[in-house]
Formats: structure tokens, C-alpha cells, sequence
């Protein structure tokens, strides 16, 4: 960072430092499983806490993850500016208030929501151990993510034993998994030469490849599986189908070993693949519809 030039504010910083732009993987899931669990009817009181909860789950995650990283990414050269944009005491104080807040909005939706925060945020900060120990580190990040549509799914419907929900997290798990073991090929040396564990470090790049290509196809059947499930129709299903084809160019591009289509193909692509997804479920139920009926003036 030039020291001749001004600071930018501590809020851009720090949406920089948790790559805040990276909300749209799991937030659009989130938002389908609270859809579906309604019926595409929910109130605002509900739709609020569970964003609220979500943002600052993400936050807390993420700043977890930083911090436990610390010392590991000044030496990576893909991430050695991280540690410049916010200092470590300001993020332990993010980490605790975004803490406190995510664990208040569970408790705001309902009981089991409540119950289940501790869970929820042992699974969000364990993945950001798991590349000290395991090759299989990308599999706890699909993890985490699959909490944003099981999350919304209780805090609608108070109940966690319905297979919708399972159907949309198991394909999120996947998603994720196949995506971060692509994204992870950038880092094989720099992992090899710290002694960290990551699939294409342990396996082989040709290896995680051909393990995401699986995944990826897992996902797309899982997709539309909760589709079915969820009783969606066409418009889901027309995503679906992008989404399918999102996922083949996604490993056109992964194939070829270049870090700017990896980056490409890890941000551009699976950010069209949520964003895909949540359309054609807002298009399923009308939402635009339910909206024009809520902003409308009811007469005496």
C-alpha cells in the first residue's frame, strides 16, 4: 500500500479484508431455501433477521479465518497485503461484535435457531483449522456454505427434518467443494512449501480436477433434485440448465492451469450460478408480484 496516499475508510477496508463481495456464493442459497420453506410468502421481520443473520455470520467467519491465517498469508504473495487493510485488534472486535449479533438474530427467529447457533458457528470457524491437518480442508468450506440454505429452511419452517433443505445443502456442499479445490491449484507450491494440506498439494492437480468435475456434476443433479423437491417448476429448471452449463465452461476454463481463468472461473462463474439459481426461484413464486401487492394502498 503506497504510504503517500490516504487510507481508504475502515468500512471499505474491512469489506475488502473478508472479501465481502464473496456473499453472493451463499447468500442467494439462503435466500431459495427461505423462499421455498414459504412458499415464496415470508414476513419482513423474518426475511430481516435471517440476512442480518447471515451477513454476520459470514463476517464472523471470515474474520476467523484471517485472523487464524495471519501469519500465514503475509508469506503467500496472493494474499501478503491482507493483514495491511485492518489491524489485528479491530478484527478480534469485529470478529466478537459480528459474534454476538449472528447468535441475537438466530435467537430472533425462533427456538431452534437459537439452539442450533453454537453448531453453527463451531462449523464456520473449524474450516479455517482444517488445512493444518487435513487434505480435505475444501470439504469443510462446502460445509460451511451448506449452513446458509439449512439455516433459512429452520428459521422459516422451526424444523430441520424435511428433505428440501438437505437436498439444497448437499448440492452447496458440493458445489463448494468442486470450486475451491479448482481455486486452490493457484496455491499448490506456496502449500507445499509450508507444510499445509490441500487436495491438489497431496494428490495432484490433474487429480483435484477430475474430483471437481464429479462434484460439479453431484450439484447439478442435487440442484435439481431440491427443484422436485421443493415442487419449483420451469423457470427453476431453466437455471438449472444454466447452471449446468455455467459448471462446464467453469472447468474449460480450470483446464487450462492459467491463474486469471481460474480467478475467472471462481468468481465471475459461480457467482452467475447462485445469482441463476435465486432468479429462477424468484421468478417461480412471483416475488416482483408479491411486492407490487405489498407497496399497493389499501383502500378504507
Amino acid at each position: 500500500m503506497d504510504p503517500t496516499k490516504a487510507k481508504p475508510p475502515f468500512l471499505v477496508r474491512l469489506a475488502t479484508f473478508i472479501r465481502f463481495s464473496h456473499t453472493v456464493f451463499a447468500l442467494p442459497f439462503g435466500l431459495i431455501a427461505m423462499l421455498a420453506a414459504g412458499g415464496g410468502r415470508v414476513s419482513v421481520a423474518v426475511f430481516g433477521w435471517i440476512l442480518i443473520c447471515m451477513v454476520a455470520s459470514r463476517t464472523l467467519a471470515m474474520c476467523f479465518n484471517r485472523l487464524m491465517d495471519w501469519d500465514i498469508d503475509k508469506l503467500n504473495p496472493r494474499t501478503e497485503g491482507r493483514h495491511r487493510l485492518v489491524a489485528k485488534p479491530h478484527a478480534w472486535l469485529v470478529l466478537l461484535l459480528s459474534t454476538l449479533l449472528a447468535v441475537f438474530a438466530a435467537a430472533r427467529l425462533n427456538p431452534l435457531c437459537l439452539a442450533l447457533s453454537p453448531l453453527m458457528l463451531l462449523i464456520l470457524c473449524f474450516y479455517s483449522l482444517t488445512k493444518r491437518f487435513t487434505p480435505f480442508s475444501h470439504l469443510f468450506l462446502g460445509i460451511a456454505l451448506a449452513v446458509a440454505p439449512v439455516g433459512a429452511w429452520v428459521a422459516v419452517r422451526g424444523t430441520l427434518l424435511e428433505l428440501p433443505p438437505l437436498l439444497l445443502g448437499a448440492a452447496v456442499l458440493c458445489w463448494t467443494f468442486g470450486f475451491d479445490l479448482i481455486y486452490s491449484t493457484l496455491d499448490v507450491d506456496f502449500d507445499r512449501a509450508q507444510r499445509l494440506f490441500s487436495f491438489p498439494s497431496k494428490y495432484g492437480i490433474p487429480a483435484a480436477l477430475r474430483l471437481a468435475r464429479v462434484l460439479h456434476l453431484a450439484a447439478a443433479a442435487l440442484f435439481w433434485a431440491f427443484g422436485r423437491s421443493a415442487h419449483l417448476g420451469t423457470a427453476y429448471n431453466a437455471a438449472c440448465l444454466l447452471t449446468f452449463g455455467a459448471l462446464f465452461r467453469e472447468h474449460q476454463l480450470a483446464k487450462t492451469l492459467l491463474p486469471e481463468r481460474i480467478n475467472q472461473a471462481f468468481f465471475q462463474i459461480n457467482a452467475f450460478v447462485s445469482i441463476a439459481l435465486l432468479a429462477g426461484t424468484l421468478v417461480e413464486y412471483r416475488v416482483w408480484e408479491l411486492l407490487q401487492i405489498a407497496a399497493a394502498p389499501r383502500g378504507n
